[in-house]
């Protein structure tokens, strides 16, 4: 019955894979070459014979998948194969399909892919199932499959060898169609209020819109380095400048640091800005938003994750970076008026801060310690201080802050927003202390832009902007532990 399920002893599995070269072999010298088939006419998948039983009971369809077992039992067998929208099982018969062609059946491999034809029909145990009158073999599988029973488990063979995971573990192709309906949604919902999708550079001479070290590369035509993208931020704001008013884009970005359960040096971010509104705006933009895909992709507007129910139908919490503090920390930075005080309250609670920290920076690094853990449920943190946001605008009467949202889930940052800066003189000003910053050792800084200043003092409007994390939605939406399980093709370490 093609291969067994007990794990093939390390010796056996060599021979095991001559005998599926030598079955090759012996096709192509009987005409039946199975990788001369240029085409297979597929009438139905799996589901829908399934869904459509009723309608199609005794109509003759074509079918085509990979064989994922196979029972052989005298003059009639039966096999399951899997297609893209599940798994059939076709009844082989001697007399349906002719002695010659039941002959080749026999000696299929678990893993070969393979077109049947026939009726659909229902077993004696109530399986819906196809009576094959046709069997064709559209191409030999020359490896051996994970044994069926113990799956596949090693996690560092499922990401180096995706292809195998999807045919093995079946959560996992959900998984990855879920996540390419949730950016169909994001779209459907960005079109119909207007936004337009646009592509930018992904070399680029200055890395910026975020605070990450980028790869860098060398362009031999120009014999000029360039950088790979670290954000969409610079560019879709010169589209602003350009009077485009509502723009988005999705694309990879590029940060060369470490790789942990949420972090992938290429990851895909979306980012939008619409003219005339503010981080207000966004914030209202982004609940309408996660709500509609929750809605789309799950059907429900509660996401559950780990065991953990977040509620999206509910208003998202607001509150400030100071006031988040205050509640979580029990330190008060609006009574925080100077450096020195900020060191000592740092000191007094075990945080380390570097010598370049200004007060801003001390509250930022408050809030990591004790505070985005706690934001479990759709929340807003707004109004973080000006020293770590180079390219947001103040809040009025507040120059010490800035008009910013970071939106959290499930204690994780899943976007960043801002009133965006438009004032050229006051960019410039920033761009210079992120320069001073680089200088004192912070390599994720900023450096300046001065065609995206040029862009600025052409004139930019009052505009909103902000940047989605999609692998990070992806996970929530679809439940899954790290980043790698919602890319296809995660980084990995190249193996000897």
């Amino acid at each position: 019955m093609g291969e067994t399920h007990n794990k093939p002893q390390e010796q056996d599995i060599g021979q095991l894979l001559k005998i599926r070269r030598e079955k090759l072999a012996a096709l192509q010298e009987n005409g039946k070459d199975p990788f001369l088939i240029t085409k297979y006419d597929v009438t139905h998948h799996s589901a829908d014979i399934k869904e459509q039983f009723e309608k199609l009971e005794g109509e003759r369809v074509s079918v085509a998948g990979r064989i994922m077992s196979k029972r052989i039992m005298g003059k009639a067998s039966f096999c399951n194969i899997q297609d893209l929208k599940g798994s059939i099982q076709s009844y082989v018969a001697r007399d349906s399909i002719g002695e010659e062609a039941y002959a080749d059946f026999k000696k299929y491999d678990v893993g070969d892919i393979v077109g049947i034809a026939g009726t659909v029909f229902k077993t004696k145990t109530g399986e819906i199932s196809v009576h094959a009158d046709n069997m064709t073999l559209l191409s030999k599988s020359l490896q051996i499959l994970p044994e069926k029973y113990h799956g596949l488990v090693n996690t560092d063979i499922r990401y180096r060898q995706r292809y195998t995971d999807l045919i093995m573990n079946e959560e996992v192709k959900d998984t990855f169609i879920k996540r390419s309906k949730v950016i169909s949604a994001i779209r459907n919902y960005l079109d119909g209020e207007g936004f337009i999708e646009v592509e930018t550079p992904m070399l680029v001479s200055n890395a910026g819109g975020a605070a990450a070290r980028p790869f860098e590369t060398h362009f031999n035509a120009l014999d000029q380095d360039f950088k790979l993208r670290i954000s969409l931020e610079l560019y879709l704001k010169r589209l602003i400048v350009g009077g485009l008013e509502r723009v988005y884009e999705i694309g990879r970005v590029f940060r060369n640091e470490g790789l942990d359960t949420r972090h992938n040096p290429e990851f895909t971010l979306m980012e939008l800005y619409q003219a005339y509104t503010d981080y207000n705006g966004m914030m209202d933009l982004t609940e309408n938003l996660y709500r509609y895909v929750a809605k789309e992709v799950l059907g429900t507007t509660t996401i559950t994750y780990k065991g953990i129910e977040m509620d999206l139908s509910k208003p998202f919490e607001r509150i400030t970076m100071v006031d988040a503090v205050k509640k979580y920390a029990g330190v008060d930075f609006h009574a925080i008026t100077t450096l020195e005080e900020a060191r000592a309250a740092a000191k007094e609670k075990g945080i380390e801060y570097e010598e370049r920290h200004k007060k801003g920076d001390i509250l930022n690094l408050f809030f990591e310690e004790f505070v985005e853990e706690h934001l479990i449920q759709p929340t807003f943190l707004m109004d973080h201080p000006v020293e770590i946001s180079p390219l947001t605008k103040r809040k009025p009467g507040q120059p010490d802050y800035v008009e910013r949202f970071e939106f959290f889930m499930n204690g994780w940052e899943m976007a960043n927003a801002y009133s965006e800066l438009n004032d050229p003189i006051d960019q410039r000003e920033r761009f210079k202390a992120q320069e001073e910053q680089f200088a004192q050792g912070n390599e994720e800084a900023n450096h300046t832009d001065e065609d995206f200043l040029n862009a600025l003092e052409i004139g930019m409007p009052p505009t909103g902007g902000i940047g989605y994390g999609i692998d990070r939605m992806v996970m929530l939406l679809t439940d899954s532990p790290a980043i790698r399980d919602v890319l296809l093709f995660p980084t990995m370490r190249t193996v000897d």
